[in-house]
């Protein structure tokens, strides 16, 4: 778990997947940041490979994370993604084992090691209470927690699976900040999960296929931080 970047929740997660690139992918991003020194949020966001540079470059508030990373070392390795090269380009951390990449779990335990060793933080995603679990055990800075057929739908998980998660993998790391994100499409949404207990939540669809994401974005970020506060009244966030 690499410890030199403070993450603490709750934490709101934008996954661009191959949805924006470039100059709209700058935008959000900029925006993004807006809203994370507003409301006092940490809000990873994950662009394309292309775009981490200027995105590090051109904010100040945002985890700009990759969407992937090889557990590759310097040297050969054609077409895979060079932990030191994320860390170069500007970014903190990276997300492993989404749905739409899945890696063995042995290949998540050493991607989480050279991550480390590289100085990024590690978002690593599971689709079930029991893979979180086995995650939990390589000792990730966070686990996002999903049913991927929820994935991009409008139904978000249930309190059964929140709550297992969550008991599963504080049993084995209580550092380990633990997120649900699948099917967030509203602030209410969002509001649900963070007072089932989840520490941070997230969308991609929910946002960028919104009329109006930036507006979106706002409402998701300002409930994340609601919800927060009256489910943890004495929490600190105010000086995050």
């Amino acid at each position: 778990m690499y410890k030199d970047i403070i993450l603490r929740p709750p934490l709101f997660e934008i996954g661009l997947k191959g949805y924006l690139y470039g100059k709209a992918a700058l935008e959000l991003a900029k925006e993004a940041d807006r809203l994370s020194r507003k409301y006092n949020i940490g809000i990873i966001f994950d662009p394309q490979y292309s775009d981490i540079s200027l995105i590090a470059r051109e904010t100040q508030n945002i985890y700009v994370f990759s969407q992937h990373m090889d557990s590759i070392k310097p040297g050969r390795g054609i077409g895979s993604v060079l932990p030191e090269a994320l860390k170069s380009a500007g970014a903190t951390g990276t997300l492993l084992n989404h749905a739409e990449k899945r890696i063995t779990l042995s290949e998540i335990s050493k991607s989480i090691k050279r991550a480390d060793e590289a100085g990024l933080a590690t978002l690593v995603c599971a689709d079930s209470p029991e893979e979180a679990a086995a995650i939990a055990h390589l000792r990730p800075n966070m686990i996002l927690a999903e049913p991927p057929d929820l994935i991009g739908s409008s139904k978000t998980v249930g309190k059964r699976f929140i709550e297992k998660t969550m008991l599963l993998v504080k049993s084995i790391d209580p550092e380990i900040i633990v997120f649900n994100s699948a099917g967030i499409k509203t602030s209410r949404d969002v509001r649900e999960v963070i007072m089932l207990g989840a520490e941070g939540t997230g969308s991609t669809s929910g946002i960028l296929k919104a009329k109006d994401p930036f507006r979106i974005m706002e409402e998701m970020i300002s409930a994340l931080k609601d919800a927060w506060q009256e489910k943890y009244p004495r929490s600190m966030i105010d000086k995050y």
